[in-house]
């Protein structure tokens, strides 16, 4: 790992803590050379495939799926920590299961279970996006299910 503040390769591992929310390790580091310490998270990384609806497939990128959150949540009284606590705990989903690839659709309807209970009105904003709504109709038709 390369020092930010200098950019030396020696550093070494002073701290190693499992976080509790997702699957990955927070690690404190300090550089060998200028004592700069600096913080690390290290992840899983078995590759889950995204099936698209044009057929095609891609890894799963959670920092894909964090701009179409960070989209539906801007102006809202959503913090980071609490996107990137719904994006682990997706992930911790399709990492338990047995397949290998899961299919756009499906992840949107993970995001959309969870979106509810965070902000109805990024719900919304998120649903009209990933169902492509073409009129009002489909707005109050929405909106009518989450009354």
């Amino acid at each position: 790992m390369r020092c930010p503040q200098c950019g030396n390769k020696d550093t070494r591992v002073i701290d190693s803590r499992m976080q509790s929310t997702s699957n990955s390790i927070k690690r404190r580091r300090e550089c060998r050379s200028c004592g700069y310490r600096f913080t690390t998270f290290e992840r899983c990384e078995d590759p889950i495939e995204v099936l698209k609806s044009d057929g095609t497939t891609q890894p799963f990128d959670r920092n894909k799926l964090l701009a179409g959150l960070m989209r539906a949540t801007s102006k809202r009284d959503i913090d980071l920590a609490q996107l990137n606590a719904l994006i682990d705990d997706i992930e911790a989903e399709l990492r338990g299961g047995v397949r290998t690839t899961v299919s756009s659709h499906d992840i949107g309807d993970m995001v959309l279970k969870r979106l509810e209970k965070v902000d109805k009105v990024a719900y919304i904003r998120f649903a009209s996006v990933y169902r492509d709504f073409q009129d009002i109709n489909e707005f109050l038709s929405e909106l009518g299910k989450l009354r």
